[in-house]
């Protein structure tokens, strides 16, 4: 018993860790910045479908991240908050894994502007806008990758 929460507390730890790494290569390759904002760690938003412990790992990942990356007290909250809710909703939708990105994807879209507003980079009239272009990063990062992700796990799993 007490060897599982260890090894839980590790692949907890290693998700968080590979969320960081993933987010940092997306900012030194300038895929994070711009219109449209695509930060590869979002893929592993789905792995809550395998394992509740990616749950703590996505979101302590998510609030380091933000933290290295210059984030804003809105993006470390609300932010990682959205990151939060989609893998919380992802983890509920197992049974469904090719679903498990739609949370994601619908918590970012419609926060993560909140927060670009509330930061000063935007005015409310822009939150529309902005809905729209990281809603598309998120389709790319979560949606694409994190099905990929899935599709992968899924035909490895069946082996």
């Amino acid at each position: 018993m007490k060897n599982t929460k260890i090894q839980n507390l590790a692949r907890s730890a290693m998700i968080a860790a590979m969320y960081v790494a993933l987010t940092l290569v997306s900012a030194s390759l300038g895929l994070s910045s711009g219109a449209i904002q695509v930060r590869i760690s979002e893929a592993l938003c789905v792995l809550p479908v395998f394992m509740p412990e990616a749950i703590p790992g996505v979101t302590v990942g998510c609030f380091i991240a933000n933290l290295l990356t210059g984030g804003t007290v809105w993006d470390l909250t609300l932010g990682v908050l959205a990151t939060l809710i989609g893998a919380v909703i992802a983890r509920l939708l197992r049974r469904f894994p090719y679903a498990a990105s739609v949370p994601t994807i619908l918590a970012n879209t419609f926060i993560i502007p909140w927060v670009l507003i509330l930061s000063g980079f935007f005015s409310a009239e822009t939150y529309l806008l902005n809905c729209l272009t990281v809603g598309i990063g998120e389709v790319i990062s979560c949606g694409v990758f994190g099905t990929v992700l899935i599709w992968y796990l899924l035909k490895r799993k069946k082996k």
